[in-house]
């Protein structure tokens, strides 16, 4: 079932930060086959370039991490432009990997796919059992239609196609784009924005009430290759589900997660919450006993992690 250290292994977005997190990985572990193609040299919504590079370079094994991604205004204003791209990307890139018989493949989602209004902690059982949340529901859409074409090649082929679905993710290499970033970057950049220039308050969207749980894009990263490593097409979809929960088990709400901010940033200022605008779900938190009971458990806590990824965004990524 494990993945051999000779395979020819496809990381599709390993530009990005989940894919960028998957390739260190696979390096530290010692898997050095690897295929990696850049937007300009491989676009993934271009159907026929895709199944050619397939039948060229002829992967055994995929990691799906590319997306169009955002936070909840990017979702809710590029509605069609997030539907249609990340269903041509997985679409192409899953029926690709069939027609050539890769041997494994991972499909990487979001927890957003779960209904609004879920009981807590999310079960994977819950998918499609009530009504998604509005503000990401082109891409939350488009996400369950990637997880249903896995299982369905499975049914229909019996393909060893499985998918993940990770929550809120943060880490290096993340999207720090104010207009299309999600919580944790937009909160970094803000804060450290308001320090350099002196501002005496910083105004976040909605409440702060929301809780969401964080998990490093590194423990991500061990999780995809540990569950390419012991978990089967066949295993997964004989428990009656289509994908498997990723998380640290743990949540914080968002005026929490945005005062921890301000004390790693060294910000003296003050963080207020504008309520005309929305909130995204009231709570995330996945349910993550079955991956747990597999002996995985994610290892960065969130204070830790957050003190990386500034000190990574100080190095990289300053726009003052």
């Amino acid at each position: 079932m494990g993945i051999n250290k000779n395979s020819i292994i496809y990381v599709a977005g390993h530009s990005g930060m989940v894919g960028s997190a998957i390739v260190r990985r696979l390096k530290k572990d010692g898997y050095g086959n690897l295929l990696l193609r850049s937007h300009k040299q491989l676009d993934l919504m271009e159907q026929s370039s895709v199944l050619k590079f397939f039948k060229n370079e002829k992967p055994e094994i995929v990691f799906i991490a590319a997306a169009r991604v955002g936070g909840i205004q990017a979702n809710d204003t590029y509605r069609g432009q997030f539907l249609y791209e990340n269903l041509m990307i997985q679409n192409n890139t899953i029926h690709s990997a069939h027609e050539v018989g890769v041997q494994k493949l991972l499909f990487l989602g979001s927890a957003c796919i779960y209904p609004r209004d879920s009981i807590q902690p999310i079960k994977e059982e819950y998918l499609l059992s009530y009504y998604l949340e509005p503000t990401n529901e082109p891409y939350a859409i488009a996400k369950i239609a990637g997880i249903k074409l896995c299982e369905s090649y499975y049914r229909q082929y019996g393909d060893n196609f499985i998918s993940a679905m990770p929550n809120n993710l943060y880490g290096p290499n993340d999207n720090f784009d104010l207009e299309t970033s999600h919580v944790f970057p937009a909160l970094i950049r803000k804060i450290h924005e308001a320090k350099v220039n002196r501002i005496e308050s910083v105004e976040l969207w909605g409440t702060g009430k929301p809780k969401r749980e964080f998990l490093h894009v590194d423990d991500l990263a061990d999780s995809c290759l540990f569950l390419m490593n012991n978990l089967s097409a066949d295993q997964l979809y004989r428990q009656n589900i289509s994908h498997i929960n990723i998380g640290s088990g743990e949540e914080i709400t968002i005026k929490e997660l945005a005062l921890m901010v301000k004390d790693i940033v060294g910000y003296k200022g003050e963080i207020q919450f504008n309520s005309d605008y929305p909130d995204g779900m009231p709570r995330k938190l996945l349910d993550v006993s079955r991956i747990t009971s597999m002996s995985w458990k994610s290892l960065i806590d969130l204070d830790t992690g957050i003190k990386a990824v500034y000190e990574w965004y100080q190095n990289n990524l300053q726009f003052d």
